[in-house]
């Protein structure tokens, strides 16, 4: 039996949805995105992920009253002080495209060296009971690679073509799909999330 019969995603991004229903499908019976009950965008306000986070798993859980799970990631560059960080989304301004964020990323890349083009993809995820929990689930996962200018693969999303994986030797556009949810920062966080909803969630 699920521990969790219906959780609502704190995302309407229908990629989010199947990756979180395929690895949450034991606790989990129903994952829902947060359009199904018309829930409005919360603001991002947060300087952190964790911030972030919290402030769309607790808007989810406040409009449905059900538990809650939101996710937060971007990519980080040591080298720019960690920048895109939490704005990657939106590096290149609020609209931006995938394709605008990349052209910012090879405009910064021309700057590094070949020593500094070190990066890692961050995701942390946020599991709620309901909005005033106040010990929420918190799981994150870190990926690491080395940025490239030229993009290569037209798989993925965001800055994918130019994260390239010395251990695959192809960036995470290249990547096949199951192997990428694996490897990936999300897939990280998402096992970990899943032992903790295991362990910790279980009825008595």
């Amino acid at each position: 039996m699920a521990l969790i019969e219906r959780l609502v995603l704190a995302s309407g991004n229908q990629g989010k949805l199947a990756e979180l229903t395929a690895l949450l499908s034991g606790p989990v019976a129903e994952i829902v995105p947060q359009s199904f009950y018309y829930v409005p965008e919360a603001a991002e306000t947060g300087t952190t992920f964790v911030e972030n986070a919290l402030i769309k798993a607790r808007n989810a859980a406040a409009h449905t009253r059900l538990p809650a799970i939101a996710d937060d990631s971007g990519l980080e560059i040591p080298a720019l002080d960690g920048d895109p960080g939490v704005r990657s989304a939106r590096w290149a301004g609020e609209e931006a495209s995938d394709a605008d964020n990349n052209a910012r990323l090879r405009d910064a890349l021309i700057d590094l060296g070949e020593d500094e083009r070190g990066a890692a993809y961050r995701c942390v995820l946020v599991a709620l009971r309901h909005a005033d929990d106040p010990a929420p689930l918190i799981a994150e996962g870190v990926w690491t690679g080395q940025l490239i200018e030229t993009p290569q693969g037209e798989g993925g999303f965001g800055y994918d073509p130019h994260f390239y994986l010395a251990e695959s030797g192809c960036t995470a556009a290249e990547l096949p799909a199951d192997t990428k949810n694996m490897l990936s920062h999300r897939g990280q966080a998402l096992s970990a999330l899943r032992r903790r909803l295991e362990q910790e969630w279980r009825r008595p």
